[in-house]
């Protein structure tokens, strides 16, 4: 993002998964028609704000806010059209903006599509904030924030949403609308699959098309790759959760293609579809350019924040520096030169979770970490599992784009946490379009004498499919069967539902770490409702998970 800053009353510094091999090019023209539309008649000589605003990233003394504005009618996401735009924004203690704290101007360019952030310090911790962007006499919406507490203080608990796998053709954001209508939120994190790829119904709800996106072809360029971040921030359930809270966000493969690495991906063929340097490069572009999220480490997404004594979260980046996914069963799993990690985010991962005085050390972590294996699935469950989990279809255990492919770097960490006396470390964990509450072994074909170094709570997709959905029976269905073998073969896993799509909560107090599972009545229903499910909780000191039987 380009941008600059002309004035402030605070600190306002600006910051700037393989279906099929596809070879559509770029073609951002596809949204030009519904988007121009979609503008409001006046639109051709007055800006708006067709995307929302968000925030992100919080400080105790600072919040990172974002926008789009969309200059002139011709000047949809992707197009590299529009003018040089001067946005205003303001930053207030109240509703009404009239307790005004900060304010500033940025200007918006083609060159980054029409996005600014502007990454405001000098706020009081622990605090609400409001916020609006203007352009040209056109205001947008007022949005809540919230900063970190003090990094000293004294916190008596913390709620985050928890949500992942977000696919636009599969169904509707209802997750996001019912986060939104919570009143409770200190953040909400998002632990990756924000959009997807794919061109369109190549991947879609039980292989139907809900909503199709935009552009159709699957995304390879930066105008792709910014044509689909507009698409997905016209949802109105996810602008309506910007709206509410500030969001925490990583990435995992489908920012990019599906099972990225650092040197390609399965869903990427090299030479047809560009180079594999290229795209990551428009991917991440356009991600930062999109997303509230202050570019990190080596322009990555691992970064760590900190909520008082009672807990830090490091987030982790496992798609940038990890090595090729190995063949499932090659015995290459255990290879000590294969990373997830790369040594640099490992070393500092690992220091940050040593060094930490907080009560609770949260992991932001994309793909799961507990060991799986499948046990004695029957063939009818175990050949869509496979496909689900990118494994053979022989029944050998092992899902190799998760940790379970890069056991060297998993034995390290665990060894790390229990060599030092590392307690309270909890993984919170997207990917799999599962929920699942998990004990991590230091050694699962041991457990439970082996101890348990940390513990884990998965959450399911936003819309994804997920394991009835690739089967095409009733929802309910497969779970039945499949949860207690899964669980009989895997004594560190507490539940697993492999069928629902939904949402999680997670409340910390200095005694638990609990998190909340929510179920919603319809992915393809716009107006699908949400029913709590089953909540687990680790407490102080255990290391395990246990069942609890009453949400936060």
């Amino acid at each position: 993002m380009t941008s600059r800053n002309r004035s402030s009353e605070s600190a306002g510094a600006l910051s700037p998964r393989r279906r099929t091999v596809v070879k559509a090019a770029a073609a951002t023209a596809v949204l030009g028609v519904p988007l121009a539309a979609a503008l409001p008649a006046r639109a051709a000589e007055a800006p708006a704000f067709l995307h929302g605003v968000a925030s992100g990233d919080p400080l105790p003394d600072g919040i990172l806010l974002w926008t789009r504005v969309t200059p002139t009618a011709q000047a949809i996401p992707g197009s590299g059209l529009g003018p040089d735009t001067e946005v205003s924004w303001v930053l207030a203690r109240d509703k009404a903006l009239t307790d005004v704290v900060s304010r500033g101007t940025v200007t918006a360019t083609a060159a980054s599509d029409h996005t600014v952030k502007a990454d405001i310090r000098g706020l009081a911790p622990a605090t609400d904030y409001w916020f609006r962007f203007s352009a040209g006499g056109t205001d947008s919406p007022v949005a809540r924030t919230r900063t970190a507490p003090a990094a000293d203080a004294a916190v008596s608990g913390l709620r985050f949403g928890v949500v992942t796998c977000a696919n636009w053709e599969a169904g509707y954001f209802s997750a996001y609308r019912h986060l939104a209508a919570r009143s409770d939120l200190d953040a909400w994190l998002h632990l990756g699959d924000y959009i997807y790829e794919y061109k369109s119904g190549e991947y879609a709800a039980r292989g139907k098309v809900v909503r199709p996106h935009s552009p159709a072809n699957e995304i390879i360029t930066l105008a792709d790759y910014r044509t689909r971040h507009g698409r997905y921030k016209t949802d109105a359930d996810l602008q309506a959760l910007h709206h509410k809270a500030p969001v925490i966000a990583i990435w995992d493969d489908h920012e990019f293609a599906d099972n990225a690495w650092s040197g390609g991906a399965v869903n990427h063929t090299e030479g047809a579809e560009g180079t594999w340097a290229d795209r990551k490069a428009a991917a991440k572009q356009a991600y930062f350019e999109w997303m509230p999220v202050r570019p990190a480490i080596e322009g990555t997404t691992y970064r760590r924040l900190r909520f008082g004594k009672l807990a830090d979260l490091s987030l982790l980046d496992l798609r940038s520096f990890r090595s090729q996914q190995a063949s499932a069963g090659s015995g290459s799993v255990d290879d000590p030169n294969r990373t997830i990690t790369g040594r640099a985010q490992l070393d500092w991962l690992k220091a940050g979770l040593k060094a930490s005085d907080t009560t609770w050390r949260l992991v932001g972590n994309s793909v799961m970490i507990a060991p799986f294996v499948i046990g004695s699935l029957t063939a009818d469950l175990l050949k869509p599992l496979a496909k689900l989990l990118d494994l053979p279809q022989d029944g050998i255990g092992v899902n190799t784009d998760q940790w379970d492919g890069y056991t060297d770097d998993r034995r390290e960490l665990l060894a790390h946490l229990r060599n030092n006396a590392i307690r309270n470390t909890v993984f919170l964990t997207g990917d799999i379009h599962m929920s699942w509450a998990n004990d991590v072994p230091i050694d699962a074909g041991t457990y439970p004498l082996s101890p348990s170094a940390a513990t884990e709570f998965v959450i399911t997709s936003v819309t994804s499919d997920n394991l009835d959905d690739i089967v095409k029976v009733p929802e309910g269905t497969v779970s039945f069967v499949a949860a207690p073998l899964i669980q009989a073969a895997n004594r560190h896993v507490h539940w697993v539902d492999t069928d629902r799509h939904g949402y999680g909560v997670l409340d910390i107090t200095a005694e638990r770490a609990q998190m909340d599972y929510y179920v919603l009545s319809d992915r393809t229903n716009a107006n699908a409702t949400s029913s709590w499910e089953r909540s687990y909780r680790t407490r102080s000191g255990t290391q395990k998970v246990e069942r609890t039987y009453d949400p936060v």
